[in-house]
């Protein structure tokens, strides 16, 4: 799971609520301190366990450098509701949600951090067209390796659990394996109490849903490129949930641009943030033009 280093807001960011004709989003908000600039919005989609906090160590840098920034929930994610209906977590539907969280926040670039990508993904292949997509760890197909094998794991633990009992058994999960880890890990105190708070919090259904589909996602890159949507693909060189030179292939087929971040892993943009924010802010600003 993607773990923050730390839950404090950045200068000029809050806490809010987005709505949309698809419900309400939990999501982060951060301008720039300065004042607004003419600059398009970026819109960012956490990844599979993950939520808008993963994006709080690079959100000041990226509203500092002059554009509006919101992070958000998806659908069954943390602070955003979500219904125990296992359809409602198809990325399709969960693309309908970006395209309606787009709309509602004018946005121009639109970003995805693991199986949030495939989700953005799915949200330009149903005909919501930004003005540049960032796949961020993400890759083009199911996922394999390491990674892959947790969730089967996870799985094979809760196949067959009836909706009421889920809960108590992703609860289970938490207390026997990701908490031991995490602490392990050294991680501090106040971290591990949020990463709990937040597992806690996810619909169940969500979990199991999305872990499902991650296991089983199609390549649809050549879909995407069809769209010609200007892409960016940026990924750690230690990535361990899509290699990274499959992700560098994915980028090639997509004619998109691509940074590699040395030192980093799945999650650059807590373990690399200062890079991660640069190389956002000069492809977004390239996309935008001179004189922006």
């Amino acid at each position: 799971m993607s773990t923050p280093g730390s839950l404090d807001l950045p200068e000029g960011a809050r806490r809010t609520t987005v709505a949309t004709s698809r419900g309400a989003f939990a999501a982060l908000e951060a301008r720039p301190a300065a004042g607004p600039r003419e600059l398009g919005t970026a819109l960012l989609v956490p990844g599979y366990t993950g939520s808008k906090e993963d994006f709080l160590a690079i959100l000041g840098e990226l509203a500092a450098a002059g554009r509006r920034v919101i992070a958000i929930d998806m659908r069954g994610q943390y602070q955003t509701a979500g219904p125990d209906d296992p359809d409602a977590y198809d990325p399709a539907e969960l693309g309908k949600d970006i395209a309606a969280l787009a709309a509602a926040t004018e946005t121009t670039h639109l970003l995805g951090h693991s199986f949030g990508g495939l989700v953005v993904r799915e949200a330009i292949l149903g005909g919501y067209a930004p003005g540049s997509v960032t796949l961020l760890s993400s890759g083009p197909a199911a996922l394999s390796g390491p990674r892959a094998e947790e969730l089967h794991t996870f799985l094979n633990h809760v196949d067959g659990v009836p909706g009421p009992a889920l809960a108590a058994e992703i609860a289970e999960v938490w207390h026997a394996s990701s908490k031991p880890q995490a602490v392990a890990a050294g991680v501090p105190g106040e971290i591990v109490a949020f990463l709990e708070e937040r597992m806690l919090a996810n619909n169940p259904t969500a979990l199991v849903t999305m872990a499902t589909h991650l296991l089983k996602a199609d390549d649809k890159t050549a879909d995407l490129a069809a769209r010609q949507i200007p892409a960016f693909v940026l990924y750690g060189e230690d990535d361990n949930a899509w290699p990274a030179t499959q992700q560098a292939d994915m980028a090639e087929r997509l004619s998109a641009e691509q940074t590699c971040i040395p030192g980093a892993g799945h999650n650059p943009n807590v373990e690399a943030p200062a890079t991660t924010a640069h190389a956002l802010t000069a492809f977004w600003e390239k996309i935008e033009g001179p004189g922006r």
